[in-house]
């Protein structure tokens, strides 16, 4: 089931998207190939905590977080992957691991991968762990403002 904030956010900003149901799968590889996307197309978000407040990062499902790149990109001075609590209770309407990357409707910063720019869509979960969400990656970077980082 698609997050309801989300739907109501992109059908209140008329975007043109599309859903499509798959098996459920357990980390973003897997997804993108139930859901036959190229890994790299594929958006994996990973929220992560740097001096102590959440921020969301949103990379390739093929890339990893580079914690030490990435704290030196915020000038954070401690820099953790965010443990299960912070993310439920930061996404009560998600499947943890099954966050759309729209931290604006969460109240947090979003940083996004250069990588994810170089394609045209953007795929990503949408709140569960069996069904995705496909849309243009210039109507995401429209209505996120995701800072633009190497990490």
């Amino acid at each position: 089931m698609i997050n309801q904030k989300l739907r109501e956010f992109l059908d209140s900003n008329a975007v043109s998207y599309r859903t499509e149901a798959h098996e459920p799968t357990v980390d973003a590889s897997r997804t993108a190939q139930a859901a036959h996307v190229r890994g790299r197309e594929f958006a994996k978000t990973v929220i992560v905590k740097a001096d102590g407040r959440l921020f969301m990062t949103v990379l390739p499902s093929t890339d990893r977080v580079h914690v030490d790149q990435l704290k030196q990109a915020l000038g954070a001075k401690e820099l953790e992957l965010a443990d299960e609590d912070d993310i439920n209770a930061a996404f009560p309407d998600c499947e943890i691991g099954a966050m759309p990357p729209f931290g604006n409707l969460y109240n947090m910063d979003v940083f996004v991968s250069e990588h994810l720019r170089e394609d045209e869509h953007i795929v990503f979960n949408a709140g569960s762990h069996s069904e995705v969400m496909r849309m243009s990656y210039q109507d995401y970077d429209r209505l996120v403002h995701p800072q633009v980082l190497h990490f």
